[in-house]
């Protein structure tokens, strides 16, 4: 089986842990996943499989949406609530103040990756120095939000939630902790739920019981995506049978001998079709006047 199930991620497991599900019941070897969740949080976990594995560095760029809840006043070593408490003060934050705090973070910003995280520090993953209490210096990295909101709040409770689109590698709890910090009273992230990524939303996803539930009843192929339905929004390009044979083989095509319906840029990823099927991506390097092979698909 080769396409894209579209999985609503349960708390308390990791990334891992669902392809191992996955993986389990279709009984195929070949299974991955694309964007990292937390096992804290839940929400829109894309799985990749068959040959749809080899898509996975296509779609790691496009941004990505959050419901984020936090809780002013509170502080802990991992940035969110299962973490160490580290201080604990009164809040009276109002409404009003949060949002005019958050202006200050949308758009483009410089974010220093918490220690608990995967990134590596000269091959060893911050995380892991973390757990022997270790606390090294970290680079800040720009990141963009596109969209910030206050979605929620009470003032009784200092608890509430955001609606956040950013980038890739933007992490919720940093943002959750830097409004904190910048509020006076310090915050902890409490839930995560990621409502979409890349061009998949939380009301297509499915739950690992309903997965094993089609499973067991033999009507999960219904809900696989099809590897080439994910890039919709890339210029499709027909090519002749012998073509084909040379794209598979890995030569590129000459754009002079290519019909399109729209101007092809440098760079630009296109999907390649002979007459049945989706072969592959290509990419366009207009200098070489060419079609270079991005990624195949059938062979």
């Amino acid at each position: 089986m080769d396409g894209i199930i579209i999985i609503n991620k349960p708390k308390n497991y990791t990334s891992f842990d669902v392809v191992a599900v996955v993986r389990k019941l279709l009984n195929e070897k070949k299974v991955g996943h694309t964007g990292t969740l937390d096992p804290m949080a839940t929400g829109v976990l894309p799985i990749l499989i068959g040959r749809a594995t080899k898509l996975q560095q296509f779609m790691t760029d496009k941004d990505k949406e959050y419901v984020a809840s936090f809780k002013l006043g509170i502080t802990s070593d991992t940035l969110d609530i299962t973490g160490k408490i580290i201080n604990f003060v009164k809040s009276d934050i109002k409404k009003g103040e949060i949002e005019k705090v958050l202006q200050k973070f949308k758009g483009e910003i410089m974010q220093i990756p918490p220690m608990y995280s995967a990134v590596k520090k000269d091959g060893i993953r911050l995380y892991s120095l973390a757990r022997k209490g270790i606390n090294i210096e970290r680079k800040p990295r720009k990141v963009t939000i596109s969209e910030l909101k206050l979605i929620k709040f009470d003032e009784n409770l200092q608890c509430g939630a955001l609606l956040v689109k950013c980038s890739k590698g933007t992490y919720i709890r940093t943002l959750c902790s830097d409004i904190g910090d910048s509020l006076g009273c310090g915050a902890v992230l409490t839930e995560l739920e990621r409502t979409k990524s890349f061009n998949f939303y939380i009301e297509n996803s499915i739950t690992l019981d309903e997965l094993r539930n089609l499973a067991s009843n033999g009507l999960l192929k219904e809900h696989v995506l099809s590897c080439d339905s994910v890039f919709e929004n890339l210029v499709k390009v027909r090519i002749t049978a012998q073509q084909s044979k040379r794209f598979k083989n890995g030569g590129s095509l000459s754009l002079e001998r290519i019909f399109t319906e729209k101007d092809l840029n440098n760079d630009e990823l296109v999907r390649i079709y002979n007459k049945t099927e989706f072969i592959g991506l290509g990419r366009v390097n207009s200098i070489k006047n060419e079609i270079s092979v991005a990624c195949l698909i059938k062979v």
